[in-house]
């Protein structure tokens, strides 16, 4: 469809954070730098791993816990180094299919949650069954491209 596209995902591990209690802006940006800081090096090997796309944050219905998340990059798939920090942590999500809407510029939480709408209002329209509790935001730029950026909206399959 013109307006989404429908992904089958493989399983695939994430490093991941939960920030609890905070806006979704604010846990985005403390995540980040959590995650930022495995990928430099802390974890068990003091390994660099390069930075990959998109960072996805999970956003579930009246929650204000926010797990955000890298995806490990295909190299370290099969043995992702473990994260030192108490609060970071290697999580497989299994393989699935992905109702998936992208638009540009730079993304707030309030246009997540706007394209989220929009989508999940497309989706029920068309009779396509997802899991409405929750939904993945996903960013794929740096905060220093201006031009042409690119982010999603998901809902999974049910």
């Amino acid at each position: 469809a013109k307006d989404y596209e429908l992904r089958q995902y493989e399983t695939a591990k994430w490093v991941s954070t939960v920030i609890r209690g905070e806006t979704q802006k604010e846990a985005m940006r403390q995540g980040f730098w959590k995650l930022f800081h495995y990928i430099q090096g802390k974890n068990e090997k003091e390994m660099k791993i390069d930075m990959t796309v998109p960072v996805t944050c999970l956003i579930k219905s009246g929650c204000t816990d926010f797990k955000i998340s890298f995806f490990v990059a295909f190299e370290h798939q099969d043995s992702p180094p473990q994260p030192t920090d108490s609060e970071v942590f290697i999580e497989e999500r299994k393989a699935a299919a992905i109702f998936v809407r992208s638009f540009g510029g730079f993304a707030s939480p309030e246009k997540y949650a706007e394209e989220a709408a929009v989508l999940a209002r497309i989706l029920r329209s068309r009779g396509q069954p997802f899991h409405e509790d929750f939904f993945y935001t996903a960013g794929y730029d740096s905060p220093f491209k201006l031009f042409n950026r690119h982010n999603e909206v998901w809902y999974f399959k049910k």
